[in-house]
């Protein structure tokens, strides 16, 4: 008996070992993540001067799709409906400091970032619902601010969709989410 149990537990110990050592496939839309000011997390450590600060103003976690020979804007991501900017969960935005993005005062803390794409503007939707996959679930109830912006249209297209950071004096920067030959520019304020 006793050795039927112990050979029942070393069959259920190598099944257990067997499967905590498979890892699922890639994911085909890699995460990324953009800082300001940029590369912040990196330069801090090594170049604190170099920034002139000790706090990043905004950092933003999300997933590049890819445009894979596809008609994105008006066909992939339709206008006019609450897209997740990018693939797989909703991006998380985290403000490290109180800022303003067009008019409206959002609090330190960690937001989604949604958009509604349209040809010739964007709204861009701050929500506090977290941990959301793609849009689906998306409650304009917790729609912490709405900031419409125009599309600009860019000369090389862009494979991947990407969000970049860019300074616009010391107290300003602007937000660049693109994809395709579509892009938009969110100006965050401290």
């Amino acid at each position: 008996m006793k050795k039927i149990v112990l050979l029942f537990g070393l069959l259920c110990f190598t099944l257990v070992a067997a499967t905590a050592q498979t890892f699922r496939g890639l994911d085909k839309s890699p995460m990324d993540m953009a800082y300001y000011p940029d590369d912040y997390a990196h330069d801090r450590k090594f170049a604190p001067a170099k920034i002139g600060t000790d706090k990043a103003m905004v950092r933003v976690t999300y997933t590049r799709p890819a445009k894979n020979n596809r008609e994105i804007f008006g066909k992939l991501v339709p206008y006019g409906k609450v897209w997740r900017a990018g693939a797989n969960e909703a991006p998380e935005i985290k403000f490290y400091q109180d800022v303003t993005i067009g008019g409206k005062k959002i609090p330190a803390g960690n937001y989604a970032l949604l958009t509604i794409p349209n040809e010739k503007e964007w709204t861009i939707i701050l929500s506090s619902d977290l941990d959301q996959w793609g849009a689906y679930s998306y409650n304009e109830a917790l729609d912490v601010a709405r900031v419409n912006v125009p599309v600009q249209k860019v000369d090389n297209a862009l494979e991947n969709f990407s969000i970049q950071f860019a300074k616009k004096d010391d107290k300003n920067a602007i937000m660049y989410l693109g994809w395709d030959t579509t892009a938009v520019a969110v100006p965050i304020s401290l």
